[in-house]
């Protein structure tokens, strides 16, 4: 049995600018940035 796939994926953002960084340069600097949960094209929640 094969595993589900997610229907979000982790994304790291800058919190002062807003823009999209990777994972890893978001979690080596918590003070100015956040890892979260983005959903995959298609499981929004605006239709």
């Amino acid at each position: 049995m094969a595993k589900s796939e997610s229907k979000s994926t982790l994304k790291g953002r800058s919190a002062i600018t807003g823009r999209f960084k990777t994972v890893e340069e978001a979690r080596r600097k918590p003070n100015t940035s956040v890892v979260e949960r983005v959903p995959k094209p298609g499981y929004g929640t605006s239709k």
